[in-house]
């Protein structure tokens, strides 16, 4: 089967075309035959850090068919239609993944949605409901344009929000965003009209720092990125402030009837019109080093797919 492997760390020029057996399940696991890959940002980093072990193939979301199922595995069946999360070998023609991982797809969501879905609604719901938010809140959301902060932003506006803020390194995304449901576009440089009770942090870095100098005294911000920069506890404490960690591998393994409640009402969302994930681009799995340059450049507006 064909695969995307990195044999050295390094940016997208590392990844390159492997064909290997097709892999077997093991106890727990379901084998998928897979259609569609969601690309996320954590993935694409994940080429450059020491941490990942040589050889590596990126994980990622998956949509496909139920291709074997794995000893111990009940409630699938062989050709169903599902979707889930790989956290290795899932840019491949299959791969393994772990059945609480896993689940059916719902007639009338296409491959695309349902990718995006997965992952990227699961975090913006998870981060929106750790932060507690409430109606006639107002809320800001870094890497806006991405494929976690644009469902993030008509999530809060679902759910509510007087006001949203879309925090983004690139103005010209502002179309997009307004299109979404965004009240104002800022750079993470600029401040925003008023300050805000909640800031949802996927870009990091000195991103976190200016949106968190936004947030009203009570104003919690939720990082969920892997580029998060120190915080002086004091001022926390000085401006009434608090920080939550979010790590959406904790809740689906801590509390997954949570996790399961989610999915269902992501799935509920789309259906009702009020959650349309937006579909960047859907490449072949040969150009990965490509939706992978994509990504490193904050260039897309949504999700990038790819297709085996």
């Amino acid at each position: 089967m064909k695969s995307i492997v990195f044999r050295r760390h390094g940016g997208p020029e590392v990844l390159e075309l492997d064909r290997t057996a097709r892999p077997e399940p093991a106890e727990g696991e379901v084998l998928v035959e897979v259609d569609a890959i969601g690309v996320s940002l954590p993935i694409v980093r994940l080429s450059r850090s020491e941490s990942a072990e040589l050889p590596h193939v990126p994980g990622g979301e998956v949509v496909g068919r139920v291709a074997a199922i794995g000893s111990g595995v009940t409630g699938f069946d062989l050709g169903q239609r599902v979707a889930g999360l790989a956290f290795t070998g899932a840019y491949a023609e299959f791969t393994r993944v772990a059945a609480p991982f896993l689940a059916p797809v719902p007639d009338g969501v296409d491959d695309a949605a349902a990718v995006s879905l997965v992952r990227g609604g699961q975090v913006a719901l998870g981060t929106l409901r750790a932060s507690a938010m409430q109606p006639g809140e107002s809320v800001l959301i870094t890497a806006a344009a991405g494929a976690v902060g644009h469902l993030a932003i008509q999530l809060a506006k679902a759910f509510g929000a007087s006001r949203v803020v879309a925090a983004v390194s690139d103005t010209s995304k502002a179309d997009f965003l307004h299109g979404i449901g965004a009240d104002e576009v800022i750079r993470y440089d600029q401040t925003t009209e008023a300050p805000v009770d909640v800031v949802l942090d996927g870009a990091g870095g000195e991103a976190q720092n200016a949106a968190l100098q936004q947030l009203a005294p009570f104003g919690r911000l939720v990082s969920f990125n892997a580029a998060g920069e120190k915080v002086d506890v004091n001022e926390l404490r000085f401006h009434g402030r608090s920080i939550i960690g979010f790590a959406m591998a904790h809740l689906a393994a801590k509390r997954p009837e949570v996790y399961t409640r989610h999915r269902q009402e992501l799935w509920d969302l789309h259906h009702q019109g009020a959650l349309k994930p937006a579909i960047h681009a859907t490449l072949p799995l040969e150009q990965a080093a490509e939706a992978h340059r994509i990504m490193e450049t904050r260039a897309n507006l949504g999700k990038i797919v790819l297709t085996p």
